[in-house]
């Protein structure tokens, strides 16, 4: 949660979510150093005429010192707070970062004249660096998403904002924080309990309530016209030290998502029209790395384009590419070009359905492209026309739009930006097959949109190898 005033009960132990981040780069740099030492060390003692010595370490190509900043690169992803405390996400993104690694160095190390770059001391590197980042992570999880380590939090507000609030701590674990209770100044919820978590109290009780719990923080879920003794009881904890954050922030920390439930149209308006109108320079940047981007892409996978294009012939026969109608920025329709997945006449009756787990109207070769999302290679066509980006929201069918927009709040507002063939919503959550699953992918795109820039396109594309090696297409 964004710090507003130092806690009278915060101490170095109660990690906020800035730095808890903090602490996760200091502790990978210091891995990442250790690992440049031990391959170092290594690469000098395997070979027998080689001494470890200062000379040695000054003779080491300069590129080699490099290596920790691609590994962290790699990893960039772990740096989200619940992804981070998730060991199983942990695991799978340090496999997938050693994968990657391994990779991109044997691609290099065979276009290289022969004895260009070393073997041993990159194989050491990354494989102490896999090792000593896995046991720092596993530390992390174990000791310091612990309870001594969490923020003490109040909600004020047990109302329906603050109980979307309360039912994602719930599922969430571990928790991003110790829900202690709730402020609420209903008498008919006095002494009762909402979602689990008990109410203890009103506004004028609440400085004795964070004195008593040692809260450190207060989570505004107040969506209404707030009273003005919740207003002042507010602000006199504020000045007595207790940091306060809106639902919306917190809900947008934690999750990386805005709370649609909970949003007016002016908030939309505000948050995203505005904030478009005034983004030349990044829409100028964001192009040119389109067009880099997707020549760079074409060419390292045009190698395996004839394979697919013969192997979709031999599997279903013509046509190898498919065609279909998607909106794009503005509600601008355009061809999209994939590899056909589907059998013909996959949809006899004309009307669009969504993509299912191993759905049967896929062919063999086509469950495979779909999985890996090698399908999707000729979009780098649609990004190179200027229909589309490299990183956006999903492109959809007009008539799945038309039909969301009666079912999901602000849908459209995704058609703010072009859209991508890899995203925040796509990275982070895999297709949705039910409103409630489209919401949370709607959820996911306006924090894109909102938050979007050129750091946030590149953390999306490195952690987008983690979605094709997780086989997490339909």
């Amino acid at each position: 949660m964004s710090p507003i005033k130092a806690s009278r009960y915060h101490t170095p132990l109660k990690l906020r979510s800035n730095e808890r981040r903090a602490l996760l780069l200091v502790g990978d740099l210091l891995m990442q150093l250790a690992a440049l030492l031990l391959a170092l060390y290594f690469w000098a003692v395997a070979d027998a005429n080689m001494e470890f010595s200062l000379t040695f370490i000054e003779s080491t190509p300069p590129w080699f010192f490099l290596l920790p900043i691609s590994f962290l690169v790699l990893i960039s992803g772990l740096y989200e707070q619940h992804r981070a405390a998730d060991e199983s996400e942990t695991l799978k993104a340090l496999a997938i970062a050693a994968i990657l690694a391994l990779m991109i160095y044997m691609t290099v190390y065979f276009l290289l004249p022969p004895r260009t770059m070393p073997r041993r001391g990159v194989f050491a590197y990354y494989a102490a660096a896999l090792v000593l980042t896995l046991i720092w992570r596993m530390v992390y999880i174990r000791v310091f998403t612990a309870p001594h380590f969490m923020r003490r939090v109040l909600l004020i507000g047990g109302g329906e904002t603050g109980q979307i609030l309360m039912r994602i701590i719930k599922d969430t674990f571990p928790p991003p924080f110790l829900l202690v209770g709730i402020i609420d100044d209903d008498p008919g919820k006095m002494n009762t309990q909402i979602e689990g978590v008990p109410v203890m109290g009103t506004s004028a009780e609440l400085q004795q309530v964070i004195d008593k719990n040692k809260i450190t923080d207060l989570i505004v879920a107040i969506s209404g016209k707030m009273q003005s003794s919740m207003f002042q009881s507010l602000m006199n904890a504020h000045e007595s030290g207790t940091e306060i954050t809106r639902m919306p922030v917190a809900y947008e920390e934690m999750l990386g998502r805005i709370p649609i439930r909970i949003l007016e149209a002016d908030w939309i308006l505000r948050n995203f029209v505005d904030q478009i109108r005034g983004n030349v320079y990044y829409d100028i940047a964001k192009r040119t790395v389109d067009l880099l981007g997707s020549l760079l892409f074409l060419l390292c996978f045009l190698p395996a384009v004839p394979f697919i294009c013969i192997a979709i012939l031999l599997d279903s026969g013509f046509p190898i590419l498919y065609r279909q109608v998607r909106l794009g920025r503005g509600g601008q329709p355009y061809q999209m070009f994939k590899f056909r997945t589907m059998v013909r006449d996959a949809e006899p009756d004309g009307l669009p359905r969504w993509a299912k787990e191993n759905d049967t109207r896929a062919t063999r070769i086509g469950a495979f492209l779909r999985k890996t999302h090698l399908d999707e290679i000729p979009q780098f066509v649609n990004v190179l026309r200027g229909e589309m980006s490299i990183v956006g929201p999903r492109a959809e069918r007009p008539e799945l739009i038309d039909w969301f927009e009666g079912q999901v709040p602000f849908y459209r507002a995704r058609l703010l930006v072009k859209p991508g063939i890899t995203g925040w919503a796509q990275v982070n959550q895999s297709y949705a097959a039910t409103i409630e699953e489209t919401i949370i992918k709607l959820e996911y795109d306006l924090y894109y949109i909102k938050k979007r820039s050129l750091w946030t396109d590149v953390m999306v594309i490195l952690r987008t190898p983690g979605m094709i090696f997780g086989l997490r297409g339909r």
